[in-house]
């Protein structure tokens, strides 16, 4: 019987929500065969799996078009590195999780030198330019989709596609209820807390931060024991964050770690778009998602986007359940005052935590990972 040859597999996760992902989907892969080797783009999350990042994700996860201009040489150099590797030094497979400016086109490249792409975690196309479902029909040979209503819409258009549930419900953790969670983290269960979640790029950090900032003094001179919170993503530092916070004069707690029972210690939260709103959503917290782009990157988004929401919460429920803030509405007065009215409206704040408690069960039973190791096994095998 011969020895089992190591099989390498490029994986790329371009932000902090996709190393989360891509970290938990090694772990479980590599349950299945400790042999397999991972290497590519990720952060600090997928090294401590096993995965050998040649690139950094920090480095990657900007989001609009004039700010990836402005990333554009480290993006470029990135690209062409992974590039090199498919066609002088073929991986075994290439994992792409979301990502999909990056990804598409390092899929035509895999694609190219004959290397097999499973794909997890859909670009959200059908909710804007639907029309590059016929590009991944080409470039791709399997769609791993963590939304429902996602296969259909892949299935509909001839490409190989399996729902595998949402990670984050198996991701999702909350080790207590609320006051024991406060406590954990030094905070007074008594008072009033709330969460600032200002998302895992710096360019978000830049543009939303200060505004977030403003909306929190606005609250403390309406709150005067208020408490805030703030999850410090592994994709950023930790003087992206405090130089502006310790100038308005805020007190606030900032963790890298357990987001989640951070998440239930809060009364509300401010949380950017993005996936951390679903990870909300399901521990239970009643919140107002707020977004600001580049005035030329909204201009473009608006007359692309097909979906009537933003925030993923709202999108996996089909309806708004909580309040969404987008570029001129996303300001500190506005912020506050929904803020304010969580905070001193018990049946507002109840009927939100009814509607979020439905979301979960829209996205499957979990085991998401562990669906996807087994996808990636097969595909192999089937080369």
């Amino acid at each position: 019987m011969g020895v089992k040859t190591r099989r390498r597999i490029m994986i790329v996760a371009g932000e902090a929500s996709a190393d989360i992902y891509g970290a938990d989907l090694v772990r479980e892969a590599l349950r299945l065969d400790p042999l397999l080797h991972f290497f590519g783009i990720g952060g600090a999350r997928m090294r401590e799996a096993g995965v050998e990042t040649l690139v950094d994700s920090a480095d990657m996860a900007v989001v609009g078009l004039v700010e990836v201009l402005k990333h554009f040489d480290v993006i470029s150099g990135a690209f062409l590195k992974l590039k090199r590797i498919l066609s002088a030094d073929r991986p075994d497979l290439l994992i792409l999780i979301d990502y999909p400016g990056f990804n598409l086109r390092l899929a035509k490249a895999a694609r190219k030198a004959g290397v097999k792409v499973l794909y997890y975690i859909s670009p959200q196309i059908w909710a804007w330019r639907q029309g590059r479902v016929r590009e991944i029909a080409r470039l791709v040979d399997h769609m791993a989709v963590i939304l429902p209503f996602e296969a259909s819409f892949y299935k509909h258009a001839g490409v190989q596609v399996s729902f595998v549930g949402h990670p984050m419900i198996d991701l999702v953790k909350v080790a207590g209820e609320r006051d024991d969670m406060a406590a954990g983290f030094g905070l007074d269960p008594g008072r009033k807390i709330v969460g600032l979640f200002p998302g895992s790029r710096r360019n978000e950090i830049e543009r939303l931060l200060p505004v977030i900032t403003e909306a929190a003094v606005l609250l403390k001179k309406r709150f005067p024991d208020i408490q805030f919170v703030l999850p410090l993503a592994s994709t950023l530092r930790d003087d992206d964050v405090t130089m502006l916070l310790t100038t308005a004069g805020l007190d606030v707690v900032i963790s890298r770690e357990r987001i989640h029972d951070l998440i239930r210690a809060c009364d509300a939260v401010i949380s950017v778009s993005g996936t951390v709103t679903l990870e909300i959503a399901l521990v239970g917290t009643p919140m107002v998602i707020i977004y600001k782009l580049s005035p030329l990157t909204y201009q473009l988004a608006k007359r692309l986007v097909k979906v009537d929401n933003i925030g993923l919460c709202n999108i996996v429920a089909g309806e708004t359940v909580v309040r969404e803030l987008i570029q001129e509405e996303a300001n500190p007065v506005m912020i506050a005052d929904e803020i304010g009215s969580i905070l001193t409206d018990a049946g507002y704040a109840g009927a939100i935590r009814e509607k979020l408690a439905a979301v979960r069960g829209r996205l499957g039973g979990g085991g998401a990972s562990a669906n996807v190791a087994r996808l990636i096994l097969a595909t192999m095998e089937g080369q």
